[in-house]
């Protein structure tokens, strides 16, 4: 396309993502690639196998770095060497029941790996735009009906849910004590958080996407367990959307520095069965069994059933707003698993997917492109 999308601030500019070889974490890669940016990515290996990072050869298109966030030392010297522009930290232990079978892993990787990230910012000595990705599992969820706002309670009843608002506090003292009001004016920074995030590419366990899919590829019925329970979905492009709102809104000083902001769709309320269902029709069945079944498994750690973020201060502020319908959502995920399995090439069809999700932005007039 050759619309300006972000009016081009990342095009030539160098972009430091870490967790660049998780789900979320490769599409933005390739977004940033189509933009003409310069990335440079962080992490402890790839996750997944398959992996969307491996699937669109990133690691041949951008520089990757194969390391622990949790070692401060080597880092800082990735800060030293490449010298990015703009930081985008997503690298994370993201599995909740991993969390709940490695709570120490978990928590020093959330926690104390963030704390690197914004330890490296607060020694920079170069005019740098970071955003520290969370999760809406930092707030502490009572499960009422409607949304949580920025200033809500921060907390979890499990380890990751708790190591997702700790992570906040840090990114909230480390704001206050060396950023905010300080003579290093140059580092702005924001926190971001969302969730139930589904797209093409997802392989990560205990996900009810990818079980959707490693299930039906084997010819299985994929096993739910809480069909009935409703969560807001939305495709990773619009989070990913709003995080680069966030970064050129601060970068263009159109927002304060060290605000937080939540990202989630509209309309999308729906239960994981009724999902399954709809994805169903994307993929082609070779028999007429039943492509799902229900078991009765019960977690021994706490699972909400409900959580929604109110998303009122990113429309005001940022005037972002999601692109995709739900069904636009699921065709998007169900031809991108359909056309992997049946080889097609999927370098060109998920460029062809970031277009699309461009091209409606446009008919929807959002501010990010023109």
């Amino acid at each position: 396309m050759n619309n300006k999308v972000f009016d081009n601030i990342y095009h030539g500019k160098k972009v430091l993502i870490t967790g660049h070889t998780g789900f979320k974490g490769s599409w933005l890669s390739l977004w940033l690639i189509k933009l003409g940016a310069k990335v440079i990515g962080v992490s402890k290996d790839i996750p997944t196998k398959p992996s969307l990072f491996d699937i669109l050869d990133l690691d041949n298109k951008m520089i990757s770095y194969f390391l622990d966030i949790n070692d401060y030392i080597e880092l800082k010297e990735v800060f030293n060497t490449e010298k990015p522009d703009f930081v985008f930290h997503l690298a994370a232990q993201a599995i909740v029941s991993e969390a709940f079978s490695d709570p120490l892993y978990t928590l020093r990787t959330n926690i104390i790996g963030t704390a690197n990230i914004l330890d490296c910012l607060k020694n920079y000595n170069k005019a740098c735009t970071s955003v520290i990705i969370t999760s809406d599992k930092c707030y502490d969820n009572v499960e009422w009906e409607w949304g949580y706002r920025e200033n809500d309670v921060l907390g979890g009843k499990d380890i990751y849910s708790g190591s997702k608002g700790a992570a906040e506090l840090v990114f909230k003292s480390y704001f206050h004590s060396y950023f905010k009001n300080s003579k290093n004016e140059k580092i702005k920074l924001a926190s971001v958080r969302a969730g139930n995030v589904i797209g093409g590419g997802d392989w990560a366990k205990d996900r009810i996407i990818p079980d959707c899919y490693r299930s039906w590829a084997q010819e299985n019925e994929v096993e739910i367990r809480s069909p009935k329970s409703t969560r807001p979905w939305q495709h990773v492009l619009e989070p990913l959307s709003g995080y680069l709102s966030v970064c050129y809104m601060m970068h263009t000083n159109k927002i304060n520095n060290g605000e937080s902001f939540n990202f989630g769709p509209r309309g999308s309320d729906v239960q994981v069965l009724n999902l399954i269902k709809d994805l169903s029709k994307y993929w082609n069945f070779k028999t007429n069994k039943s492509f799902y079944k229900l078991i009765d498994i019960k977690n021994n750690y706490h699972e909400a059933k409900l959580l929604k973020l109110n998303c009122d201060k990113a429309n005001l502020l940022l005037k972002w707003h999601p692109v995709l319908d739900y069904d636009k959502l699921v065709e998007f995920t169900g031809t991108w698993y359909s056309k992997y399995y049946n080889q097609d090439n999927m370098w060109d069809f998920t460029n062809s997917q970031i277009d699309e999700f461009e091209k409606l932005a446009i008919k929807n007039n959002l501010f990010w492109i023109c």
